[in-house]
């Protein structure tokens, strides 16, 4: 199960990270997001856990629990094809074509 875990504390490391999740059984990757231009963390990563039963013991205890300083925030991560399924974008919900200003009219 793919978990995601956020309002990390920015000076967290990817080993603290997956050594907390460890408490709760097998963890095949801990990683933490990092911008790529200033490398510096965005404050959430994600853990993968291959046992659903065991992520999701992980999932109940640590969730709202604080690690750092800060109150984290765990749940299961939502893949991007699921998260994006009903994104249409731009204007594309806009009736009668046409411009805004056409519309407005």
């Amino acid at each position: 199960m793919n978990i995601y875990v956020g309002s990390l504390n920015f000076k967290m490391k990817e080993e603290e990270l997956r050594e907390l999740f460890e408490e709760y059984g097998e963890v095949t990757s801990a990683k933490i997001i990092f911008d790529k231009y200033s490398s510096k963390s965005k404050g959430f990563g994600f853990v993968e856990m291959p046992n659903d039963a065991e992520a999701k013991k992980a999932i109940e205890e640590l969730n709202g629990s604080e690690v750092q300083g800060r109150n984290i925030i765990v749940n299961q991560s939502i893949e991007r094809s699921e998260r994006r399924g009903n994104f249409r974008g731009g204007d594309n919900d806009r009736r009668g074509g046409g411009s805004r200003r056409d519309n407005d009219r």
